[in-house]
């Protein structure tokens, strides 16, 4: 699987602090639906800012924490899948494979990771809620694609057939060997 490109909203999920570390996550109390809607939502609403280059909508469903980004720094942030064209629309009918099964993390955020099957390429995401007022709201969010399916083995370069020394040499047929500076000609 080759990465084409990752780019995160958030990177002080790292930087939370050693309780981040110490106490183990849980699972998630939230059903399957309640996943597909978070998800479809986020990943939806970043389509929709790409395409349009207005990410103050995705920063306003975000969290405090992720309305810390202005929808200026958002979009320098994703501008790479802007550029590129990135179509997520996808998300809106495939469902998605969970890698990472949602969970609470230490923090309290919700966590959960997965990949959108489809061809030739998959979306990849990575996402993080925080709870706002009884609701996740969107705290850092990854998204990429990756090329699927078996690649097909590259064809062995086929030598040049070479003339024998008797037979002519065909008109417009190049020479195999290669003069070097100083080497006698045949």
């Amino acid at each position: 699987m080759q990465l084409r490109f990752w780019a995160t909203a958030i990177v002080a999920w790292a930087a939370l602090g050693p309780a981040f570390a110490q106490q183990a996550p849980k699972p998630a109390q939230i059903d399957r639906n309640g996943v597909m809607i978070l998800i479809r939502e986020t990943l939806l609403a970043l389509d929709q800012a790409n395409k349009t280059g207005n990410y103050t909508v995705l920063r306003d469903l975000g969290s405090p924490a992720f309305q810390a980004n202005t929808a200026a720094r958002l979009g320098e942030i994703f501008a790479s899948e802007r550029r590129d064209n990135l179509d997520l629309s996808g998300v809106a009918v495939l469902d998605p494979q969970l890698s990472l099964l949602p969970q609470i993390e230490a923090n309290g955020l919700l966590h959960m990771s997965g990949v959108f099957p489809s061809a030739p390429e998959q979306i990849n995401f990575d996402v993080a809620y925080a709870p706002v007022n009884g609701q996740w709201k969107l705290f850092g969010i990854s998204v990429g694609l990756a090329h699927t399916g078996p690649a097909a083995p590259e064809q062995p370069a086929q030598p040049a057939a070479k003339p024998k020394a008797n037979e002519p040499k065909k008109p417009g047929a190049h020479s195999e060997r290669h003069a070097k500076p100083n080497e006698p000609q045949p």
